[in-house]
């Protein structure tokens, strides 16, 4: 009995020195810089050290609701965010309805050529696709190029628009993500027992009744998974993508609380001010990720915390 839990004992120190280099990892990459939020209680500016840098407690977090003026700025960056992010949110189904009906395509050769083709986006960086949209949509771009040529004077300018930005980034996102995020609900699909079919074919089931009654149910678990992390990182939106499509016609609807945070350290020299600003935004996304897990364990009875 002795000799059994020395090696249960030694098994699993040796299971824990497994997961220790991925532990340190995570503590060197996402709890270590944590230690940043120091910042917002001082009044820091670069290049000046912290230790000279006069402490003011809370003042920052005071400063973001001292008048009305900042109160509105602040409210139409949450409004943009919650836009920006919502959008997402409610399309979160498009890559579970793109994955099944790209498992339904029978010739093999045209399923991966379209899985491949709605991939390779993902790979490629924001600041391509951007080029690649200037290059279309440009005064001097391909659509408008073609418009003038069909006798269309009034050219389509998306970029230089303060209109339909949150749908133009929702769209751009989508493109570029849609793909990939299909990947797990392939993986899904491909997971479900071949018995499940089987019966359904023997009850004289449908294409569609198949996927109703036996592959839908099978990949909701995965969906919640993933609409549970979305929803608990949703502040934390595009800000590469904001980043490289803001100018100043669209700034005012495409600035998201991370672009926001960005531009007020890099752009208007209030570092200590946007770390106040991120860490209340991390502080909300933690909230958000508990009421999400405690509303699935009383929905569905378990969660993923």
């Amino acid at each position: 009995m002795h000799v059994q839990k020395n090696g249960i004992r030694s098994m699993s120190i040796r299971k824990f020195l497994y997961i220790l280099p991925f532990m340190a990892l995570l503590a060197i990459f996402a709890y270590y810089p944590l230690y940043g939020w120091v910042y917002a209680f001082f009044d820091y500016s670069p290049p000046i050290p912290l230790s000279k840098s006069p402490f003011v407690g809370f003042q920052w977090f005071h400063s973001l609701v001292e008048n009305q003026v900042k109160v509105d700025q602040l409210l139409q960056i949450i409004k943009n965010t919650f836009g920006l992010s919502g959008l997402n949110l409610l399309f979160s189904w498009l890559p579970m309805v793109f994955a099944i009906f790209l498992t339904e395509i029978k010739a093999v050769r045209f399923r991966k050529f379209i899985q491949t083709v709605t991939t390779l986006p993902n790979f490629i960086s924001w600041v391509l696709v951007y080029s690649l949209a200037f290059t279309m949509f440009s005064s001097d771009g391909i659509v408008n190029g073609l418009l003038r040529q069909l006798g269309i004077d009034s050219p389509i300018l998306p970029l230089q628009s303060s209109h339909h930005v949150w749908l133009m980034m929702w769209l751009w996102t989508t493109w570029k993500v849609l793909g990939w995020s299909a990947i797990l609900y392939i993986a899904a699909i491909m997971g479900i027992d071949d018995s499940l079919y089987e019966a359904a074919h023997v009850d004289g089931a449908t294409r569609m009744q198949v996927i109703r009654y036996v592959v839908l149910p099978s990949m909701l678990p995965t969906y919640f998974v993933l609409l549970m992390l979305q929803i608990a990182s949703f502040l934390n939106n595009g800000l590469e993508q904001y980043f490289v499509f803001q100018n100043a016609f669209n700034k005012d609807s495409i600035q998201a609380l991370d672009l926001y945070v960005y531009n007020l350290a890099m752009g208007g020299g209030s570092y200590s001010v946007s770390v106040a600003i991120s860490m209340l935004k991390s502080l909300i996304s933690v909230v958000l990720l508990f009421s999400v897990n405690g509303l699935s364990k009383l929905l569905r009875g378990e969660g993923i915390v």
